[in-house]
């Protein structure tokens, strides 16, 4: 049986971390840059929302943010990865290196959907929120709306 947190703010970074317990190697990172390859798959967690899972590689530092999902060819339906930023403030995404159609929903401190964009493939464009944002997660184009998800949506994480 699976159990819900209702995570908010610093909490939700701090449940997201303890979560991940894995370290990263910056090594590994950097390697993935200069060798233009995807950054090794991260730490996952179960996110839900309206009753729709999804499974979310988690970005938690900057070199996992950075490297996104640059050079990934595919992602699963039901994947996506979930950037985690320590405060809520202004963030802009771009697709550089990003083969895969998205879209991006950013969320507020307390996991609300703020506002989703879609982000087609291509180089020199950039994704800014509108309003401060503590978390971004993206998923395969479309996802959104197959699956009734809107802005004012709260997603919550579900631990095993």
């Amino acid at each position: 049986m699976s159990r819900h947190i209702q995570a908010h703010g610093s909490k939700a970074v701090l449940v997201i971390a303890l979560i991940l317990s894995a370290a990263s190697s910056a090594t590994l990172y950097a390697q993935a840059i200069s060798n233009s390859q995807a950054q090794p798959t991260l730490p996952t967690v179960m996110l839900t929302v309206n009753d729709v899972s999804l499974i979310a590689e988690v970005a938690q530092n900057s070199n996992q943010r950075y490297m996104g999902l640059s050079f990934r060819t595919q992602m699963a339906d039901n994947e996506g990865m979930l950037f985690v930023y320590p405060h809520e403030r202004p963030l802009t995404f771009t697709m550089r290196n990003t083969l895969i159609p998205l879209h991006i929903a950013y969320l507020s401190k307390d996991m609300v959907i703020n506002e989703i964009h879609e982000m087609p493939v291509g180089p020199d464009q950039l994704f800014p929120s509108k309003f401060p944002a503590q978390f971004a997660l993206e998923v395969n184009r479309g996802w959104f709306e197959k699956n009734g998800i809107a802005v004012g949506d709260r997603i919550k994480l579900r631990l095993p």
